[in-house]
């Protein structure tokens, strides 16, 4: 099978500025930060400050949900006709920062476009804990939805970045574990190959507005404390997902693992498809409401939502 590459031309001024903004501000940090505890946990306060600047539209209905050691939430917009489409949201930043408020808007935005309801997960995180904690909360989740009534055939696993990882591992554990896999799998600049070297000679890697790919080294030594194998999921067999929608900025660090991930997917005969958006940064949707890119992403993934679940049924016990 053969990628669909699809190339998005044209960059905004508004797009600019932000790559101009995150350059000088974000690059430094993350660039020079010490991957110490003390600092991820500095890091994870950033999700409570969004509470503050990034507030949901009042349209939005917010419910939070207890899980075994970790929460999520619904995220529910006006207008909404079918309730039965769910998308499973995993939200990004290198497993230690972020978290439900930072992507609250997007998700909402994704979910109003895509006629869903959205569930987004606070999957534990370093420093507390490892990759492993965070792929079985990620897999735990997505069993939670189908132990709700919703049919795997309706559910969309969505992620960017560090969730884009867990979007494509939790199909991988599903299929492990003999669940039904879901419709289908978005992912926004995600992280697909934990190997700090393979993309050292890429073009991009030094390109990139803010995202600092030589750390990966130290991080991945924390993600995978007490792990046996790299679970990165470039590196398996990625025989029986379902269709697959890629999204990244072309002068991204994380180019490198969409183009890998791509390949590998028409290796295993997986329908997929990977757009690159001209000089947008590291997961670009995030900034819908400022840059006008950001909002046509969120309809591109709408549609693929709508091409994957095109009849979800009308009731599911959590709706």
């Amino acid at each position: 099978m053969e990628s669909v590459i699809e190339n998005r031309l044209g960059t905004s001024r508004e797009a600019r500025r932000i790559a101009f903004l995150l350059k000088c501000l974000t690059r430094p940090v993350l660039r020079y930060s010490p991957l110490t505890p003390p600092m991820l946990r500095l890091a994870g306060v950033f999700d409570w400050g969004a509470s503050v600047v990034m507030r949901p539209s009042r349209h939005t209905r917010i419910e939070r949900v207890r899980l075994d050691g970790f929460h999520g939430e619904w995220i529910r917009t006006e207008g909404i006709t079918n309730p039965g489409r769910v998308i499973l949201y995993l939200h990004g930043d290198g497993f230690f920062s972020c978290g439900l408020r930072t992507h609250r808007n997007l998700v909402a935005g994704l979910a109003a476009r895509s006629d869903a309801v959205a569930f987004s997960v606070a999957y534990r995180q370093l420093p507390g804990a490892p990759l492993s904690t965070s792929m079985a909360d990620a897999l735990a989740s997505y069993r939670w939805l189908l132990d709700q009534g919703y049919g795997a055939d309706d559910i969309v696993i969505a992620g960017d970045s560090a969730g884009g990882f867990l979007a494509f591992t939790t199909v991988l554990s599903a299929l492990e574990a003999g669940l039904p896999v879901p419709a289908g799998i978005v992912t926004l600049s995600p992280l697909a190959d934990l190997d700090h070297v393979a993309r050292k000679p890429y073009p991009h890697t030094r390109k990139d507005a803010y995202i600092p790919a030589h750390r990966l080294k130290g991080l991945k030594r924390l993600l995978l404390a007490g792990m046996d194998e790299d679970p990165s999921p470039s590196t398996r067999d990625l025989t029986g997902l379902p269709p697959v929608f890629i999204m990244v900025g072309s002068r991204e660090a994380l180019r490198f693992d969409a183009e890998l991930m791509a390949a590998r997917l028409a290796e295993a005969g997986v329908p997929h498809r990977l757009q690159i958006w001209e000089d947008q940064v590291h997961v670009f949707p995030v900034f819908a409401g400022v840059v006008p890119e950001g909002a046509q992403a969120l309809d591109e993934i709408a549609a693929f939502v709508y091409e994957v679940t095109p009849t979800p049924r009308p009731t599911a016990r959590a709706a």
